[in-house]
């Protein structure tokens, strides 16, 4: 595609979509941590000083950044973007956070097109499912099709209504895994984890509880802190909604305190996991409190 897409952020996604695509030498990248520098190099991919170098030329453009970053990083590529550019801003961000994003891509020559990944990148890598939005949404699943992923579909017009699927999905998804992670934590305190999974079991018998804790506790030790950021932009979208995000503020909390644990090497099992949390103390509470 002579060098015709550009990355912006080469953090988890970034780099695994660069790994799961045939992208080498075709693309350039451009993130604020040189020390990524390397990685992109050993996966073929331009490496970039600048924003501006990385978009030159660019036809599709993957913003991938932080959740915090997203608008901003909007408004620093928009002059930047070629004539007819598509800016794919695929952060989890809410839907006016999106549509803001918007305005500022088309005071320049680009168009913006609202991208929700509706799963993690790892395993799925370029078949993980995609949303698209916008008034170029079509153009946008053709070229990201072309790009090679494998699973895009178009939901709209409106920017914002990918984004809103997404994000009104996590407030089921990352909530479960919040729960999950107050409900065995309470078990545990109370040595009677083992009866309450198998109650669970005995009225939902798809996924064993045990195997479905482990992999919440998992989600949210490893991804807590960005999930924490996308629970954030779902509260704030519940709250533009006239919705009082009340279990969802908290889930933020229970993501980003189990995330910022920083737990490494995670253990295997969630027996293990809730006693390497209990023993960081950081959940203790004294006697009345």
């Amino acid at each position: 595609m002579n060098n015709s897409i550009a990355l912006i952020g080469f953090g988890e996604a970034g780099s695994t979509f660069a790994q799961g695509a045939q992208w080498r030498g075709n693309a350039r990248a451009f993130d604020i941590e040189p020390s990524r520098h390397d990685a992109m190099d050993s996966q073929g991919i331009i490496a970039c000083d600048s924003l501006a170098a990385a978009l030159e030329g660019a036809q599709l453009v993957l913003s991938l950044v932080t959740a915090d970053a997203a608008a901003r990083v909007a408004r620093a590529a928009a002059p930047l973007l070629g004539e007819g550019a598509l800016f794919c801003d695929m952060n989890s961000v809410a839907p006016d956070t999106k549509r803001t994003a918007a305005q500022a891509v088309a005071e320049g020559k680009g168009h913006y097109v609202d991208v929700a990944v509706l799963a993690p990148v790892e395993p799925a890598r370029m078949k993980v499912p995609l949303l698209v939005s916008g008034a170029k949404a079509p153009e946008a699943q053709e070229l990201l099709g072309k790009a090679g992923f494998a699973n895009v579909r178009t939901v709209g017009e409106q920017v914002g209504r990918a984004s809103a699927i997404k994000l009104v999905r996590s407030v089921m998804v990352k909530g479960l895994e919040a729960l999950t992670a107050e409900m065995m934590m309470a078990a545990h305190a109370e040595g009677v984890a083992q009866e309450v999974l198998a109650s669970l079991d005995a009225s939902e018998k798809s996924v064993g509880w045990a195997e479905r804790a482990d992999y919440n506790l998992d989600r949210m030790l490893i991804h807590g802190r960005r999930r924490a950021a996308e629970m954030q932009e779902a509260a704030q979208m519940l709250r533009s909604l006239g919705i009082d995000p009340l279990m969802t503020d908290n889930t933020v909390n229970w993501q980003r305190s189990l995330g910022q644990l920083a737990m490494t090497p995670l253990p295997e099992g969630y027996e293990a996991k809730l006693a390497g949390i209990a023993a960081t103390g950081t959940f203790k509470r004294g006697d009345g409190q």
